[in-house]
């Protein structure tokens, strides 16, 4: 049997809940839990917290070959040794010593399910390796801090098609026997045997910077190389998109809006796939409060002009950990020009003016505002 085991604490110095802040749309451990229930080699599946955030997050993915391990806050402090929980776990198993215990590591997204299996399968087919860990062949120079050159000549400096470079761990993965765990109190021991994985998988989400980086490199390397596919904000203008412009009064000189139920229900929709809402206006108005409230928008912002717009989204990116590629935006007129030609998704109700239709990239909508136009664009999102 071949067992994946992924240690996720609760605490975390650098960046608080890494293990599921939110990295090209999931959470960071879905990544490698994904990965996981794909490969075709590993039987059981354990993430081993002491946090019930984490537990509630792994829980919601519905893998089924996915169990939690509780393990002790003596073995989640920042001084306990990944070891020290494998151990723990292990102690708490009637595992075979002959069955194989694969260590991953959340924190580098980058490991596929073929890496998990040819590694194992290379494990398996020769019994000359004892245990295994993945690798990234490194071609920079390295020197200690007495200015001694560690891995090349400096006197005949190769050129770097010509140097054979040096293997560095990644952290993504070890794979051992339980038995040789027990025996060694080890992720590894006796014939190591690196196993290589792609240069850009050599960064672990240990910092700030690097998540930025992850990121980038996920989008091109994981997520089908296709980032706009994930909407994580969608924004709308409100007269002329979710109404259909006019300026209606009673007898009373109270000013009256036609809403459309087919974009309420477009509300819904996204909220029920986890989509964040917004509104943001021009104009400044109860009616539109009241609106807001009942469809249960995320963000309401009234009073709202012009770049004030594009300003408006982008400190909810900064306040949800997004980008505007990751925004999808519809309104009509010059007031949402800045919007639309800086989010990843922006679209235009039939009735909108030249100059915004002429927008480069933005999607020409058959409904006018207040007339389903915004629920249109819904499902094109969605369908997409």
């Amino acid at each position: 049997m071949n067992i994946a085991f992924i240690p996720a604490r609760c605490g975390s110095e650098s960046i608080p809940f890494k293990n599921i802040k939110i990295i090209c749309g999931k959470p960071l451990i879905y990544w490698a839990l994904l990965a996981l229930t794909k490969s075709k080699n590993i039987d059981q599946i354990y993430v081993a917290t002491d946090c019930d955030e984490i537990k509630d997050t792994v829980r919601d993915f519905n893998f089924d070959t996915v169990q939690i391990f509780d393990r002790s806050s003596t073995n989640a402090s920042n001084t306990a040794s990944t070891e020290s929980v494998m151990l723990e776990f292990l102690d708490s198993k009637d595992f075979s010593g002959e069955d194989l215990f694969v260590l991953v590591q959340a924190t580098t997204p980058f490991t596929s399910s073929d890496d998990f299996d040819n590694a194992i399968n290379i494990l398996k087919s020769n019994f000359e390796i004892d245990s295994l860990l993945s690798c990234v062949e490194s071609k920079r120079f390295f020197w200690t801090k007495n200015g001694n050159a560690i891995n090349y000549d400096y006197y005949n400096r190769p050129l770097r098609q010509d140097f054979d470079g040096i293997l560095m761990e990644n952290g993504a993965f070890y794979i051992n026997t339980v038995e040789n765990i027990n025996k060694h109190k080890n992720r590894l021991s006796g014939n190591i045997h690196p196993y290589l994985m792609p240069e850009y998988s050599a960064i672990e989400a240990d910092e700030e910077d690097d998540w930025i980086i992850i990121e980038k490199l996920m989008y091109k390397y994981v997520v089908n190389n296709k980032p706009s596919k994930i909407i994580k904000l969608f924004a709308t203008d409100v007269d002329g998109v979710l109404t259909d412009a006019g300026m209606y009064y009673d007898n009373n000189g109270n000013e009256l809006k036609r809403f459309n139920t087919h974009d309420g229900m477009a509300f819904k929709i996204l909220k029920e796939k986890g989509i964040i809402t917004a509104m943001i206006t021009s104009e400044k108005t109860n009616i539109v409060k009241r609106r807001a409230n009942k469809l249960q928008v995320d963000y309401l912002f009234q009073g709202v002009k012009g770049r004030e717009k594009l300003e408006v989204l982008e400190k909810i990116c900064i306040e949800k950990n997004m980008s505007l590629s990751e925004v999808a935006y519809i309104g009509d007129d010059i007031n949402d020009y800045q919007a639309l030609s800086s989010v990843g998704f922006p679209a235009c109700p039939n009735n909108a003016i030249t100059k915004i239709k002429n927008i480069e990239g933005i999607k020409h909508l058959s409904k006018s505002g207040g007339d389903g136009a915004v629920r249109e664009f819904v499902d094109l999102l969605l369908k997409e």
